[in-house]
């Protein structure tokens, strides 16, 4: 075994975290290139268009890159700096040029293509899939192009490489580069003690000791837990004002503006596009997804037309409500920092709910419990803690084995990694895998390899000896990420090019997620996990119904403000001409015309910020949220139509969406998948029911 930790491939498959030093990572990758490009030209030389010439070889070709690749990734995500970074930068131009030379290879894309003509019809229904999945990504990675064209678009393909790791880099060090002291009691005047707690915490990190929560100092971040505390609960509004627009204009002055970055990308994909054929960016995007470009724009714009009344009458009452409160800011009219802090005001009046009221029922330790009851329930799985079976990245990471609850066979593993560390981890939350499931990569004697998945959150972290103590939403969004982990980890399909995650249509691959946040809002699930930390006292009805009831509060608003990001990101992929008449911020302010209640700031620079587009999977392809909310909220009501009390019928049609939307992968088309589940086509009732605003 090698003593790179990223060359040692352990069997188990649990890379060697600890031992990744930035050090290892260029005298280890350039020995996997190397290896990958003396099988790439022996697989060209010797490649027969049948499956099992074809596939199983063409899976092993890259894995052992991809895995170490993946690793450095990730690292560079949860673990950052600057010796990270450099090897990154040094190497990743390499990584690019290698994988556009196996997508445009015109042998392997031939012998796909021959395999497709011949064999096809012998073909099972998720290997037919695949080797269509593959010959329509060889064409969209320009395996057609000759020429000056080839080389225009593979040197596009590395300076959008660049261009988006520029972009995470230039976001988490503005991010970072905020901090904002308070030494006197009345600034912080209601903030609740988790947050005062949080602060003072920071504030001991950078050098300020004996800094207690009691009595300061306090150190704000812009980091998520940081920087919500401070928008719905700091009475201090020169402080909200300041932290909103530290936020809103994050990455967009001096060397770590986004700005030009934006205009680079957005020229390049379209240019990238034209070379491929297609019109515009978005045309490429939406090719390989569920929905057409038209059908998208129909859903936001429907959602937008029921949504927008709400949405106005939700202004329309916090400012009233601010008014009746005697707030001197709603004589001149709330503004953007004061939206948050009223609202969250007029909801705790509405339904006397108050998230720090909930804190100490939803302790990480009682909700993870819970939430592993609830996959064993549902999908016949056992979790349990595997704890020093693999190493991890840092301390507060856990790992976890699952099991078939019935036979006991092994099924998968993940690592969890759930706190807030703004010194080093990007902010947000996100699921990725570290192997798939693969009969082609199992080690000898098993039929297929397990997979393996990392969910990383940014949670409030444990203070002064509490456990992590979670607001709601941070619940949800752990159960969101522990959605994407499940079809990951519970796929039966064995070729990795479909299983788990792999080639799910983008705008599908939310399902699974949104569709646990669900049961969040279901009684006996939310009593199974919210349990108070120091009695023990299981969550009383009387919050529970809270909860509930406050669930489509200001709803419309919300709804608003994801076809604000959708209908932006869909216009300036399809229908933006960087360096032309408008900039990518007057594009944006001429959505929010249709799509907002209070227009933007003039200096609002949010864009600067919105690294799921231009630094991630999501370009021209944000709607997929909202299309799979409409998937995910008909799935649920599955089983709302059974009833949610029958717990045979429950346990049943949980098995049948294990069995459907997590086991088929990217091995049957979504839409099939669905109806398979569910018996029929989706409809958007479901969604708007949920969300208050389905109309009679």
């Amino acid at each position: 075994m090698s003593t790179n930790p990223l060359l040692a491939n352990p069997p188990t498959g649990f890379p060697l975290w600890r031992q990744i030093k930035p050090a290892d990572v260029k005298p280890a990758m350039e020995t996997l290139l190397s290896s990958m490009d003396t099988k790439l030209t022996d697989l060209e030389s010797s490649v027969s268009p049948t499956w099992p010439g074809l596939v199983p070889p063409y899976e092993k070709l890259g894995d052992d890159l991809e895995r170490a690749w993946g690793q450095i990734s990730h690292l560079k995500s949860v673990k950052d700096s600057e010796e990270l970074r450099t090897a990154h930068a040094e190497l990743q131009p390499k990584v690019v040029e290698l994988g556009l030379r196996v997508a445009q290879s015109p042998a392997l894309y031939e012998a796909f293509v021959k395999l497709k003509e011949s064999q096809g019809d012998s073909l099972t229904e998720s290997q037919l899939r695949a080797v269509e999945k593959e010959i329509r990504s060889a064409k969209l990675s320009g395996v057609g192009l000759k020429g000056e064209a080839k080389e225009r678009f593979n040197a596009i393909q590395q300076e959008l490489s660049q261009l988006s790791t520029s972009f995470s880099n230039n976001l988490l060090d503005a991010t970072k580069a905020f901090a904002e002291v308070i030494t006197e009691k009345e600034g912080v005047a209601g903030l609740p003690e988790s947050a005062l707690d949080l602060a003072a915490q920071n504030a001991q990190k950078k050098g300020h000791e004996g800094a207690t929560g009691e009595s300061g100092p306090w150190l704000f971040t812009l980091d998520g837990p940081s920087y919500v505390a401070v928008m719905q609960h700091a009475q201090n509004r020169d402080l909200r004002e300041k932290v909103y627009k530290a936020y809103l204009t994050r990455a967009s002055s001096g060397e770590k503006d986004n700005s030009p970055l934006i205009d680079q990308i957005l020229a390049l994909k379209h240019e990238k596009a034209q070379l491929l054929g297609f019109h515009n960016f978005g045309e490429v995007s939406l090719s390989s997804k569920m929905a057409t470009l038209e059908k998208a724009t129909a859903l936001l714009d429907d959602i937008v037309s029921k949504s927008y009344d709400s949405a106005k009458a939700d202004l329309k009452a916090v400012q009233e409500f601010a008014a009746a409160a005697g707030a001197p800011e709603a004589a001149e009219g709330l503004k953007h920092w004061d939206m948050s802090f009223w609202a969250e005001r007029q909801r705790e009046a509405l339904f006397e709910l108050k998230d720090e009221e909930l804190r100490p029922y939803f302790q990480l330790p009682a909700v993870l419990e819970g939430l592993f009851s609830l996959a064993t329930r549902l999908f016949g799985v056992k979790i349990e803690a595997a704890d020093g079976e693999s190493e991890t990245w840092h301390d507060d990471v856990r790992f976890f084995k699952v099991e078939d609850a019935a036979s006991g066979a092994p099924v998968a593993h993940f690592y969890l990694d759930p706190y807030s560390r703004p010194e080093e981890k990007k902010g947000g939350a996100w699921m990725n895998d570290v192997q798939g499931r693969s009969s082609a990569l199992a080690p000898e004697g098993v039929p297929y390899r397990l997979p393996i998945a990392h969910m990383v959150c940014n949670q409030s972290p444990p203070v002064g000896g509490k456990p992590s103590l979670m607001s709601h939403r941070e619940v949800e969004t752990l159960f969101h990420e522990f959605g994407h982990a499940l079809q990951h980890m519970l796929t039966t399909q064995d070729c990795s090019l479909v299983s788990g995650i792999n080639n799910v249509e983008w705008d599908a691959v939310e399902l699974p997620s949104q569709f646990m946040e669900n049961w969040t809002y279901h009684k006996a699930t939310l009593q199974s996990i919210a349990k108070h930390y120091e009695t023990g006292e299981v969550l009383p009805d009387e919050l529970f119904n809270k909860i509930v009831a406050a669930r489509t509060y200001r709803a419309g608003s919300q709804m608003l403000r994801q076809c604000h990001f959708a209908l932006t990101d869909l216009t300036l992929h399809t229908n933006y001409t960087p360096g032309g008449a408008e900039t990518v911020f007057e594009v944006e302010k001429r959505v929010a015309q249709k799509t907002c209640i209070m227009q933007p700031l003039p200096e609002d620079r949010f864009l600067c910020g919105f690294s799921h587009i231009f630094a991630g999977g999501y370009s021209a392809g944000y709607y997929s949220y909202m299309w799979a909310e409409v998937l995910s909220a008909d799935a649920f009501g599955a089983f709302e139509d059974v009833g949610l009390d029958d717990a045979a019928a429950v346990e049943k049609t949980g098995i049948r969406f294990r069995d459907t939307v997590l086991s088929l992968g990217g091995g049957r088309d979504p839409l099939s998948v669905f109806v398979d589940f569910r018996g029929r086509e989706p409809s958007a009732d479901a969604l708007l029911r949920h969300n208050g605003l389905l109309t009679a």
